[in-house]
């Protein structure tokens, strides 16, 4: 009963939304990709309200549910029918009367399963297209036959779409480069490699002071556009991966005539959304890496790459199960443990799976005593209270229904401040 109200919904809301665009006519940006969506949806967003009237998709409302709702402005009515009723309500209203819309959508599109971008695509056409980076073991890839599937379904975002459209491709990937030959729709390029349009460079870490200790501030990086060079700097934001949305940010703005001196300025005001990378005071004088949104292995490695450039005395990497990778799993586990080993000095596993991430860190050489193992994120919350010292850095990520974030509020020096610094912080999360 259940499946058949929800394809319901979904059919209404679909309905509903298309007529809404036709009505509105918004410019549409959307966002696809294995990793990163949600950052560059954000950063882009950041940017393009400094002149225009804008609205984002919701955190990863990025489904052929999610999609629809960003369309009317509306969030998830959960399990509640009368939350339903009225967002389809608000979504009629919207048909029949004049109300004020925004001038540019920025939505993200996910593909869960073969077909998922198709089916959004019969709803949107983009006036401009952004693909973030691909992984070789992409997140979700248990529902695909491998992931060149997975490449070929985020490709159709961009199937058919005209030279009116602009393309934004990520130079650094040469999955996502292998598209262009897909679509007849402008190409722009971004990235770290030469020849990129947007190029950055001169990528590092940057530092306050705090008395006689530095503490980690954010990224800093030089971008070169058109012979003009910038520098750009992302508060609470660590790692080369987000230098990607900012620069996609400032792509897309200068489609939309945004100078990129406007479109820096706006990026050194925009931090990274919770759960993707950001920096907590922890207890005991400790600092938290908190990446616990999601897990993949491209993004887990790209957390571990943080964890070894910064500073700590002792480091503490806290790695829940990575899920929906099929027949990937274990490998994908072993060889991010053989990683972890590399740049942490105690390892914390949550999970059935994760136990593979501990074989993987001893065939590196790591130690079993410096090795715990937990069955959930509570418990593994509970017992590292016992574990931290002052002076260390521990890194938490792990896929979305491990609930790493537990994790981060038993360690955190502000509990009070969880809602504006955690994710899933929502009360339906609260419930599961």
């Amino acid at each position: 009963m259940k499946d058949i109200l929800k394809k319901a919904v979904v059919f209404i809301l679909t309905w509903e939304s298309k007529r809404i665009l036709s009505k509105y006519n918004p410019k549409i940006v959307a966002v696809t990709g294995s990793v990163g969506k949600t950052s560059t949806k954000d950063a882009i967003a950041k940017v393009l309200e400094r002149k225009y009237k804008i609205r984002k998709s919701e955190k990863s409302y990025n489904s052929e549910l999610g999609v629809p709702l960003t369309v009317i402005g509306a969030k998830s009515g959960w399990g509640s029918l009368a939350k339903w009723i009225s967002i389809l309500w608000k979504g009629l209203e919207m048909i029949i009367n004049n109300v004020p819309y925004p001038e540019i959508l920025v939505l993200e599109i996910g593909a869960d399963r073969p077909g998922d971008i198709k089916k959004i695509r019969r709803l949107i056409n983009p006036d401009v297209a952004v693909l973030t980076t691909f992984a070789e073991t992409p997140v979700h890839v248990e529902f695909f036959n491998g992931p060149e599937e997975v490449f070929l379904e985020k490709a159709e975002l961009i199937k058919g779409l005209p030279a009116s459209v602009n393309v934004l491709l990520n130079m650094d990937d040469e999955e996502v480069m292998k598209l262009k030959d897909k679509t007849s729709a402008n190409i722009l390029t971004y990235g770290m490699s030469d020849g990129a349009q947007f190029f950055a460079y001169d990528y590092g870490i940057f530092y306050q002071k705090e008395g006689k200790k530095s503490r980690p501030e954010g990224i800093a990086f030089k971008i070169k556009f058109q012979n003009q060079e910038f520098t750009v700097k992302i508060i609470n934001a660590f790692g080369r991966h987000h230098v990607y949305p900012a620069l996609s940010a400032i792509a897309v703005a200068s489609i939309f005539n945004i100078s990129v001196e406007d479109s820096v300025e706006a990026l050194s005001l925009y931090s990274p959304p919770p759960g993707r990378l950001k920096l907590i005071r922890g207890n005991n004088e400790t600092l938290i890496l908190d990446d616990t949104y999601n897990s993949s292995p491209k993004a887990l490695a790209a957390a571990l790459d943080v964890m070894g450039e910064l500073e700590a005395k002792r480091k503490i990497a806290v790695l829940g199960d990575m899920l929906e990778l099929g027949r990937h799993t274990i490998t994908a586990h072993r060889d991010l443990g053989r990683n972890a080993a590399q740049v942490a000095d105690i390892l914390c596993t949550v999970g059935v799976r994760a136990k593979f991430f501990m074989e993987g860190a001893m065939k590196e050489g790591f130690k079993k005593k410096t090795i715990y193992t937990f069955g959930t994120s509570e418990d593994a919350g509970k017992e590292l209270q016992k574990i931290i010292q002052p002076g260390d850095l521990i890194l938490v990520k792990g896929s979305q229904s491990m609930r790493m974030e537990k994790i981060v509020e038993n360690l955190m020096a502000e509990p009070e401040k969880k809602a504006e610094l955690l994710c899933r912080q929502d009360e339906e999360w609260k419930k599961i």
